[in-house]
């Protein structure tokens, strides 16, 4: 929650707020996500206007995941922007218009609604380690990035294996 009150409903009056809060639970999707109680850090400007309060600027937090080529861990970074408009409790709204209207409460808001969508939004679908992950193997799972020379023999097809016999058996009695 963050208080507005030092803006006074002044339209024009405006604060900047730099401040790092613990992240919520379930910031993030499945295989990639803030854990909780990490430190978020925002640099926000809150600005009074006519209907409530616009809320502007970018959250940064760490993240942790795993890639879904290879499952090997990420540890990276995300810095996300936010844009939200927090109308007063007061005013004379319609309640069919919008569900999704943010709403001042006691002059307080909520950021953890636009902070969710932000990151969630801002996450890729599928994360991977580097770029060019290789993955695993299919036959094995080895990691291919550890072992880039990784190989196995080619399968034998198993309507040519009793010809692969008698090749085999005709080479042993050519060497006997």
């Amino acid at each position: 929650m963050l208080d507005t009150r030092e803006l006074g409903r002044r339209p024009g009056s405006q604060r900047e707020v730099s401040r790092s809060v613990p992240a919520p639970a379930d910031l993030g999707i499945e295989v990639l996500h803030v854990p909780e109680g990490s430190p978020v850090d925002l640099d926000l400007r809150t600005e009074a206007v006519m209907e409530g309060v616009l809320v502007t600027g970018t959250a940064r937090a760490g993240l942790e995941g795993e890639c879904v080529r290879c499952l090997g861990a990420i540890d990276d970074e995300i810095e996300v922007d936010l844009q939200e408009l927090y109308v007063y409790d007061d005013l004379d709204t319609d309640p069919d218009e919008d569900d999704e209207t943010s709403v001042l409460h006691d002059d307080l808001l909520d950021l953890e609604p636009v902070l969710r969508d932000a990151v969630v939004l801002a996450l890729p679908f599928q994360p991977l380690c580097q770029p060019d992950c290789p993955g695993l193997c299919v036959e094995c799972g080895a990691r291919l990035a550890e072992d880039p020379d990784h190989r196995h023999e080619e399968p034998v097809d198993p309507r040519w294996a009793a010809l692969t016999q008698l090749t085999e058996m005709q080479q042993d009695d050519t060497r006997q």
